[in-house]
């Protein structure tokens, strides 16, 4: 039986005083939304399967939690995963996972949306959905089970976590959570099969159940057949044609997060082209927000919330067309009150001196750059070009501002990549550093992050290799070795975090049965250094009989079918396979907002080039479904009524 909400605040009390960090699970935060549970028609439990310190810092979720709330006939409410001395004891006290907000638990919830925006996460999902009391797998929930859907970047190639997630929402899920609610809400007497195949019709919505994958001798994929006439042969990502208005009631959380900040995204999608880059793709095309909207969210969000920062998020922020204009108004309006202003993701051909002086003192501590490569050979490959006299001006114009330190952020691992290329980041390193010395003397100082390339679904390099453990720490110990002195910081990431990430990244379906096992043998916060072991993972491969190489090392064959052959980002898999050759050919794009390339988004774009009408944010109406579950002319059930 399901523990009431008195009961489970009765255990917490027990049980709290014994963990770290007993803030993690009270709730109860400054701008939380806590609803009378007995007036609300449908109820969410969004999940980030992490720490409260991490999740809490995560906008995707922020954003679902602000639109869901704002219909009085809705409820969101948040769950994160325990940390292990909680898990301990709340395992021990057979207490079931709960939400923050009214401490029911997770199953009495209509839906579990999950977050999964990176890999590392899958195993820490299923761990959510076991203390959640839930069925781990899709095929054994039933209706009187929270739907079980999930959404984030991690998702577009969905298939490692397929048997375990009854929907995928593949793209933006602003409009798609609440197309899902009206459709749950009008199949809210059918069974679950019937309600799935519904959704299956919802643009965007991947039911995974509805779909089988053959296999080639070698281990290829031969082809990914839809199962139900309601399942399209490919599934296309849901593109919100105006970003959503941003969040400004933050929740304040009562211990320290990862970023103690306020963000607010001013654009969606880039027209970079750098071929390693997922998001870069798969959030095409670019949609900016007005800076106006900025300006006056800016000011409700100091009055909402109290935070003295604020970070202006986007994957290439200084690429929006009005950032000069944003910056400025932003000095004149706020320049008084001291407040720290984050630009991240500043692109060194676009950095202009205008942008720095106008963010004045609030960059002084640091300021990041990220070049990726430090050949000419290397940036043609990855089509991010930049000579390195357009970083050393950079810089120097940085450390001209009394900026100390600037942030230097590269790649190792790239396809054709050698020990010389990896050569020139220390040269290059170096000579920014000269340049700091000339206006800070000792007190400058370079920091330089280098992380290994992994090869991406829905990318130009998606057909590549990884770069293999011995190479990727042999050019470590190089960089090791030779990046050092006063004023040099290097930081680099642990190339098997790398191979773990790139075999779930690139899996099939059969890589699910391995994380299912990795899992049951305590597989857990993988993102965490201290607790990710690597030995679990390869006993899981071999215990399913799977070889983590054929994921990792194997280059593709131009012509191989992948995992995520079905899911259609609106990029074609031509554009991709051109850019792919031009790659090996060493040439390069210019930026498509100079030229269109047709990738396959301006299709899409010209149709989504529409104002968005006043009821796009609010929760189509419920026309209850036809208990005959009669078929359409074409094959298809008939969806419920959706403006």
């Amino acid at each position: 039986m399901t523990p009431t909400p008195a009961t489970i605040e009765r255990t917490l009390e027990r049980l709290l005083p014994r963990v770290t960090k007993p803030g993690r699970y009270t709730g109860g935060e400054y701008n939380q939304v806590c609803k009378d549970w007995d007036q609300v028609d449908y109820k969410v439990a969004l999940a980030f399967p992490d720490i409260y310190d991490l999740g809490m810092s995560n906008l995707g979720l922020m954003i679902l939690y602000d639109i869901v709330n704002k219909h009085k006939n809705l409820l969101a409410e948040r769950v994160y995963c325990p940390w292990t001395d909680m898990e301990a004891e709340m395992r021990a006290a057979d207490l079931p996972l709960f939400s923050l907000e009214t401490k029911h638990a997770i199953r009495d919830f209509d839906m579990l949306a999950i977050s999964l925006p990176y890999e590392q996460l899958f195993t820490n999902a299923l761990n959510l959905l076991d203390l959640a009391g839930l069925p781990l797998h899709s095929a054994d929930r039933s209706a009187g089970d929270p739907l079980v859907i999930a959404g984030g970047h991690a998702c577009y190639n969905p298939e490692p976590m397929a048997p375990f997630i009854d929907v995928f929402v593949i793209g933006e899920g602003e409009e798609a959570i609440l197309r899902i609610i009206a459709t749950m809400r009008a199949a809210a007497h059918l069974d679950r099969e019937t309600q799935l195949r519904y959704l299956a019709q919802l643009e965007g919505c991947y039911v995974p159940r509805f779909y089988e994958v053959d296999y080639h001798a070698d281990g290829t994929i031969a082809r990914i057949t839809p199962t139900a006439p309601e399942a399209p042969p490919k599934v296309l990502k849901t593109i919100v044609p105006v970003l959503p208005p941003p969040v400004t009631n933050f929740i304040i959380p009562f211990v320290e997060t990862v970023h103690n900040r306020a963000p607010i995204e001013i654009m969606r999608g880039c027209t970079r082209g750098c071929r390693f880059c997922h998001a870069g793709m798969v959030t095409r095309p670019v949609r900016e927000r007005p800076v106006a909207e900025i300006i006056a969210a800016m000011h409700q969000i100091l009055a909402s919330t109290g935070y003295e920062e604020i970070a202006l998020l986007s994957l290439s922020s200084s690429d929006y067309t009005h950032v000069l204009e944003l910056t400025e108004r932003i000095k004149a309006e706020f320049g008084d009150l001291g407040l720290n202003i984050a630009l991240p993701s500043l692109r060194i051909e676009t950095v202009s001196t205008r942008l720095m002086d106008n963010l004045g003192d609030s960059r002084r501590s640091g300021f990041t750059l990220a070049p990726e490569a430090a050949t000419e050979k290397m940036r043609n490959t990855i089509n991010k070009y930049v000579s390195d006299e357009e970083l050393l001006e950079t810089a120097r114009e940085i450390f001209r501002r009394n900026w100390r330190t600037i942030k230097l952020y590269f790649m190792i691992g790239h396809p054709q990549e050698t020990l010389a290329d990896v050569q020139a980041i220390i040269d290059l390193s170096k000579a920014v550093l000269a340049e700091g010395r000339k206006f800070h003397g000792n007190k400058a100082s370079v920091n330089v992050g280098v992380s290994t390339f992994i090869p991406k679904p829905h990318t130009p390099f998606q057909w590549e290799a990884m770069d293999s453990l011995a190479s990727v720490q042999a050019k470590i110990d190089l960089l090791h070795r030779d990046l050092r002195g006063r004023g040099l910081r290097l930081r680099w990431n642990d190339p098997l975090e790398s191979v773990y990430e790139g075999f779930l990244a690139r899996g099939d379906r059969r890589v699910a049965a391995v994380v299912e096992r990795a899992w049951r043998s305590g597989a857990r916060f993988d993102a965490w250094a201290e607790h990710h072991d690597m030995a679990q993972w390869e006993a899981a491969f071999a215990a399913e009989g799977l070889d983590m190489a054929f994921y990792t090392y194997r280059q593709r064959r131009i012509d191989e079918v992948f995992p995520w052959e079905h899911i259609d980002v609106a990029v074609t898999r031509r554009f991709l396979t051109q850019d792919y050759l031009m790659s090996q050919a060493g040439e390069t794009r210019i930026d498509c907002r100079e030229q269109c390339f047709a990738c396959g988004i301006l299709p899409k774009l010209k149709e989504l080039r529409r104002e968005t009408p006043p009821e796009a944010w609010e929760c189509p109406p419920v026309t209850k479904i036809s208990e005959r579950k009669q078929k359409s002319p074409a094959g298809r059930i008939p969806l419920p009524l959706i403006r």
